[in-house]
């Protein structure tokens, strides 16, 4: 069985203690604030604020404007750029070139520190490394919907689950999930339907490990499944990326 990374708990206000980011990825967990504590969106730029702002669930509202103002918060801690003044931008995406691809901080104070966000169902889990990384957080969904969407996972993954006792299934298509949509974060590629059909990151307990790419399994509460992925010693390498989603494949994060 792999070992799972256990993220810290991000609080709330300043005193955030950087450390080493060369040891590996660093992970951080989110909560939304409770229902009647005023979000602060005075970190977000103008476009954050326009997503928040379209979210139609005060949850998911609270929970958006808490993960990104963390964020500016740590990429603050660790480049010394005062966290209003951080700016985010998209890179090239590999499939295509457009700029869509992994999201950056913006200019040569962010060149050092690579990140990735991700929220679902009250939770958010924040990454942060020197090469890099993807991370992906997902309740687990209900039987039905995961017999349904495990249907578009490479054949050897739909493999693994249908040999698994039925109780078990869904919270390992959550596994299995996660990794993926990790993994295609830390590419910059995008989920696509040709992508998740193609790609093997396994089912079981143990990911399995593609040229180039290190994945784990991320401990969160009981009811989610996460996962981090990080490009390993030596920079990707193996697979071409496959035609990213922003040209005809299923919506992107």
């Amino acid at each position: 069985m792999t070992t799972a990374i256990a993220p810290q708990v991000l609080v709330r206000g300043p005193g955030l203690c950087p450390r080493d980011l060369s040891r590996g990825p660093l992970l951080w967990l989110v909560r939304a604030p409770g229902a009647d504590a005023p979000l602060d969106i005075s970190l977000l730029d103008k476009g954050e604020q326009r997503r928040a702002a379209a979210l139609r669930k005060p949850a998911e509202r609270a929970l958006y404007v808490a993960s990104h103002s963390a964020l500016r918060r740590l990429l603050s801690a660790y480049t010394g750029v005062p966290a209003a003044s951080v700016r985010l931008t998209r890179l090239p995406c590999p499939g295509c070139g457009d700029p869509h691809g992994r999201p950056a901080m913006a200019g040569p104070a962010g060149a050092g520190v690579h990140f990735s966000v991700s929220h679902s169902g009250g939770l958010a889990l924040l990454g942060l490394a020197t090469a890099p990384v993807g991370v992906d957080v997902e309740r687990v969904p209900g039987a039905r919907l995961a017999e349904e969407a495990s249907r578009g996972l490479h054949p050897s993954e739909q493999r693994q689950l249908a040999g698994m006792p039925p109780a078990v299934r869904a919270a390992a298509f959550a596994r299995c999930w996660t990794r993926k949509e990790a993994y295609f974060k830390a590419t910059g590629e995008g989920l696509s339907l040709r992508a998740l059909r193609e790609v093997h990151v396994g089912a079981g307990h143990a990911p399995a490990q593609l040229p180039g790419w290190g994945f784990t399994d991320v401990e969160v509460p009981a009811g989610w499944a996460a996962a981090c992925v990080v490009s390993a010693p030596g920079g990707p390498r193996g697979r071409r990326p496959v035609p990213c989603a922003g040209r005809g494949g299923r919506g992107r994060r």
